[in-house]
This record gives structure tokens, C-alpha cells and sequence, in this order.
């Protein structure tokens, strides 16, 4: 739209400057620095490798993560969560994620995995669940002194690989709340999170089977951004005036929980902050991702983000491995299948009883029907056992039946007494079968949803992916540790070099002192001018608040 750019991305220093188009002449870049940088030519993939596949890892060893995107409307946050799903090039955070569990599953050995997912939003500060039938129910959120916070009735499904939790986000995208501003067609207008929890049971050293269990949160923050520049009418400024109010809730919790002053923490302030309660200086580790646009009309979101971020950044989190907890739906499932085989077992065993039995009654009364004696006892498998059975019970029956209709001797009144007898006894085998096979579905269902690692695979071209992958883990590690040893090197420079002066004459040290004189001096400017800004944004924002009121009073005074 011919506006110029503003912002300066360095990624092998992790720094990013910001120019105020409407600064004067002389005024120096704002500079921020981050754990990572990543510019336009950066690729979607970069970000997972080096940022996210970390998170994942330890989310499949058993501790909590999140991933945020923050930043205004239309600078990608849904692109850098989502991305273009068809191509493989362009795949966000999510699907990247969803290929990384499972493959990671199917590579295990000796474990045993339950993956099941959640999609929910946070609308108008109302919760909803995407996979629900009834989108009207309005979920509340409940608190468990074990578990932390969790929202009650949120379905879940089980999902057995990629295409089926692929499947589950896109039934949930479809019922998303998004809408038309100025800045994005297609602007998230609330705030959604997919929840992925990874059960994992496997036996320890000490011969127990010990559960893990993994949450990971991807969460898509609605657009912040001012509401004149959305020229959003209707329904929006209403949206708006939401988002602002859990957006500004998350960072006055950053901030609280940045500064060591403050003894509370207001978690309560908004359903976002509070479900992600554990994710902001709790059990989990979590990342953040702050999406800038660098045209010079979004100068003001950009560095209003860039300063939520640089607090985001010293927040502390305390993460541990969620060992045994006591809700797992992974040891209901295995108690589940074990009960269920035992049953299973019980009936085929009674199947064999019952037909050596059945033989021994029959001899004496002598009906004049041929037996088969010769057939083998040792059925193969549980199925083939019931089913020879039951058919060989439903034969005898029939012919019992046609012989007692044969019978002339019989009076009449016997003869029906005894047909119904047999009917009944027909009908009864009926209704075990019918039992038999429910109960092996139910089986086949509850092993089905259990992932084992380790079965379906080609070992060989597994072994080069697992380099690949271990070739491109070393290196993003390797930039990183670049990238801190380079941020640290900088810092240094600034301390070293007044030791390092010794000076030949007074015209030198006179020229040195007053460069320094000079560069202080551009420091102090730039502090002063951080504190201008920063008393603008305050009015700026009281006047939202203050116009969003009388609004309000005026609504209600109407009303």
C-alpha cells in the first residue's frame, strides 16, 4: 500500500530494531533482542526445527507445553499456528506437531500410547467447545488442586493418527468465530486453543507400568489491535473491546509476574489467563511467538508487541514430568481390556463344557439323530470356537425339533410343550451369540485405540529419517548457541572497552571521553523517549477505557 518499512530483523543475532516513522532526524532505532529471530525469507519449517521440535520432545517425555502466537491482525499468527496444510512447505506449528507425535509413537519401543485431542474458544470471553453437537452450551472452567485448572464436560476424541487428529481440527476450524476487519478478511476473533494430551504407559526399572502424561496447548490469540483502524462496525467493537480485555489481562499478568514486586498474580481477571494459568510461570514449558508487521501504519501494534514479548521473556517457569496421576484414561483402557478378555475367555472356555455335556445327555435318550464325534477339540483362536459351537448347537436343536415333530407316539399337548422348549432354547442361543460377539467388538474397539510403538515399519528408511532429524535438531542447536555467544559478545564489548583504553595525549582522551560523552547521551535520549512513549500508550489507553465507559453508560441509560 506504499507505506515504507519500519523494522529491521537480524537473525543471526536474534534482535530486532524498530524506526518511528515520525521521529525526528537524529532519534536512534528501538532495538529488542529474543531467543530467536525469524525475517521474511525464513521458512515455516526453520521455526519448528529449531524453536518448537524441542517443546514436543519434552511434551512426549511427560511435561506440559504451550505455544502462543501474539500480535496484531493479519501479520500471521494463524499462519505461523496453521499454515497452508496441502503444502508441505508452508505447514505451521500444528500439523508439523501432529506428524511429529505420531511418528515418534510409531517408532517407540515397548510403550504403549493413548493421543487424544480437544479444540475449544474463547469468545466474548465465553467458552465454547468446537467438537461439541450443541454450539450454544456455554462451558465453565473448575479447578482440581492436583490437575490444576480444567474446563468441565470438554469432549475429547481419540485419535490414532494423523489423519483422524487432522480430521478433529478441521470438524472444530469450521465452527471457529472469524470475521471481516479492515486489517484481515478472515480475522480470528477469538481466542482458540487445540489441546493434545499424549498418555504414555511403559514398564520401569522397578517391573511397574508407570503412566506419563503429556498436555501440549497450541493456542491462536485473536488479533490486538486498535478498533479505528479495524473500521469494524456492528458485532466488532464489542469483539474488540473482549479481546482487548483478556489481551490487556494477559499482560498485566506478565507483568506481575516479570516485576518480583507484586504478591498477587490476577490469573482471574479473564478465562484465557486463568486456563492458561499453568503455561505463565507454572508446570509447563511454554513458548511464545510475537508476529510484527513491518509497514510504518502498524508502527504502534509493532512496538506494543515487541515490549509484551521482551516481559514475556523473563518470565520463569517451573516444569516437571507429570508422573502417575490418578485420571489417566490410559489405565482405565488397559483395566477395560483386561476385564473384557477375561470375560471373553470365560465364554470360550464354556463353549467347550458345554458341548462335552451336551454328548453325554444325549446318548440315553436316544432320538434317533446321528452324533459327529470325530471333531477336533482344539479349536484355533477365540472366534472359530464360538462360532463352530454355536452353530453345532443350533443344528442339534433343529434337528431335536423336527424329530419331535416326527414322533407320532408324542400327544399333542407334550408335542407343543416340547417345541416351545426347543424354541426357547434356540432363542437363548441367539442372545449368547449376540452377547459373544458385542463383547469381542468391544475387545477389538478398546485395543484398537491404544497405540503400540513399533509395529508398522520399514526399518531402514526410519533409521536415515531418525538421523536426518537428529542431523537437523544439532544443528538448530548449534545456532542458537551461536546466537547467545554472539548477544553475550556484545554485551562485553560495551564493558571491555573502558578497561582496555590507555590514552597517548590529552587531544586523544578528549576525543575519546567525548565520543563516549555522545553515546551516553544517545542512550539517555533513547531511555527519555521510552518513557514518552510509554506515558502516550498510558493515556492512549485510558482514553479506550474511558470511551468504552461512557459507551457503556450511555447503553445503560438508554436502556
Amino acid at each position: 500500500a506504499g507505506y515504507e518499512r519500519v523494522l529491521e530483523l537480524d537473525v543471526k543475532l536474534g534482535q530486532v530494531s524498530i524506526r518511528n516513522p515520525r521521529a525526528a532526524p537524529g532519534e536512534l532505532p528501538k532495538t529488542f533482542t529474543f531467543d530467536a529471530v525469524y525475517d521474511a525469507s525464513s521458512k515455516q519449517a526453520d521455526l519448528y526445527d529449531e524453536t518448537v521440535r524441542p517443546l514436543i520432545d519434552s511434551v512426549l517425555q511427560g511435561f506440559n507445553g504451550t505455544v502462543f502466537a501474539y500480535g496484531q491482525t493479519g501479520t500471521g499468527k494463524t499462519y505461523t499456528m496453521q499454515g497452508a496444510w496441502a503444502e508441505p512447505e508452508k505447514r505451521g506449528i500444528i500439523p508439523s506437531a501432529f506428524e511429529h507425535i505420531f511418528t515418534h509413537i510409531s517408532r517407540s519401543q515397548n510403550q504403549q500410547y493413548l493421543v487424544r485431542a480437544s479444540y475449544l474458544e474463547i469468545y466474548q470471553e465465553e467458552i465454547r467447545d468446537l467438537l461439541a453437537k450443541d454450539q450454544s452450551k456455554k462451558l465453565e472452567l473448575k479447578e482440581n488442586p492436583e490437575t490444576g485448572v480444567y474446563i468441565k464436560d470438554l469432549s475429547s476424541f481419540v485419535t490414532k493418527n494423523v489423519k483422524e487428529i487432522e480430521h478433529v481440527m478441521n470438524l472444530g476450524s469450521q465452527t471457529r468465530s472469524v470475521g471481516s476487519t479492515n486489517m484481515n478478511e478472515h480475522s480470528s476473533r477469538s481466542h482458540a486453543i487445540f489441546l493434545i494430551t499424549i498418555e504414555c504407559s511403559e514398564t520401569g526399572p522397578d517391573g511397574e507400568e508407570h503412566i506419563r502424561v503429556g498436555k501440549l496447548n497450541l493456542v491462536d490469540l485473536a488479533g490486538s489491535e486498535r478498533q479505528s483502524k479495524m473500521g469494524a462496525h456492528g458485532e466488532r467493537p464489542k469483539e474488540a473491546s473482549k479481546i482487548n480485555l483478556s489481551l490487556s489481562a494477559l499482560g498485566n499478568v506478565i507483568s506481575a509476574l516479570v516485576d518480583g514486586r507484586s504478591t498477587h498474580i490476577p490469573y482471574r481477571d479473564s478465562k484465557l489467563t486463568r486456563l492458561l494459568q499453568d503455561s505463565l510461570g507454572g508446570n509447563a514449558k511454554t513458548i511464545m511467538v510475537a508476529t510484527l508487521g513491518p509497514a510504518s501504519h502498524s508502527y504502534d501494534e509493532s512496538l506494543s508487541t515487541l515490549r509484551f514479548a521482551n516481559r514475556a521473556k523473563n518470565i520463569k517457569n517451573k516444569p516437571r514430568v507429570n508422573e502417575d496421576p490418578k485420571d489417566t484414561l490410559l489405565r482405565e483402557f488397559q483395566e477395560e481390556i483386561v476385564r473384557l478378555k477375561a470375560q471373553l475367555e470365560k465364554r470360550g472356555m464354556l463353549g467347550k463344557k458345554r458341548r462335552r455335556s451336551s454328548r453325554r445327555k444325549k446318548a440315553p435318550e436316544g432320538e434317533g439323530t446321528a452324533e459327529n464325534e470325530g471333531e477336533d477339540d482344539n479349536e484355533e483362536g477365540l472366534e472359530k470356537n464360538m462360532e463352530n459351537y454355536l452353530k453345532e448347537q443350533k443344528e442339534r436343536l433343529e434337528e431335536e425339533k423336527a424329530a419331535i415333530q416326527d414322533d407320532h407316539s408324542l400327544v399333542s399337548e407334550e408335542k407343543q410343550k416340547l417345541l416351545q422348549e426347543k424354541e426357547k432354547m434356540i432363542e437363548d442361543l441367539r442372545k449368547e451369540q449376540e452377547a459373544t460377539e458385542l463383547l469381542a467388538i468391544k475387545y477389538k474397539a478398546m485395543e484398537s485405540k491404544l497405540l503400540i510403538g513399533g509395529r508398522t515399519i520399514v526399518d531402514h528408511t526410519n533409521e536415515q529419517q531418525k538421523m536426518l532429524e537428529l542431523r537437523r535438531q544439532e544443528i538448530a542447536e548449534q545456532k542458537r548457541r551461536e546466537r547467545e555467544m554472539q548477544q553475550e559478545v556484545l554485551l562485553r564489548d560495551e564493558e571491555t572497552m573502558e578497561l582496555r583504553e590507555t590514552f597517548t595525549s590529552l587531544q586523544q582522551e578528549v576525543e575519546i571521553k567525548t565520543k563516549k560523552l555522545k553515546k551516553l547521551y544517545a542512550k539517555l535520549q533513547a531511555v527519555k523517549a521510552e518513557i514518552q512513549d510509554q506515558h502516550d500508550e498510558y493515556i492512549r489507553v485510558r482514553q479506550d477505557l474511558e470511551e468504552a465507559q461512557n459507551e457503556q453508560t450511555r447503553e445503560l441509560k438508554l436502556k
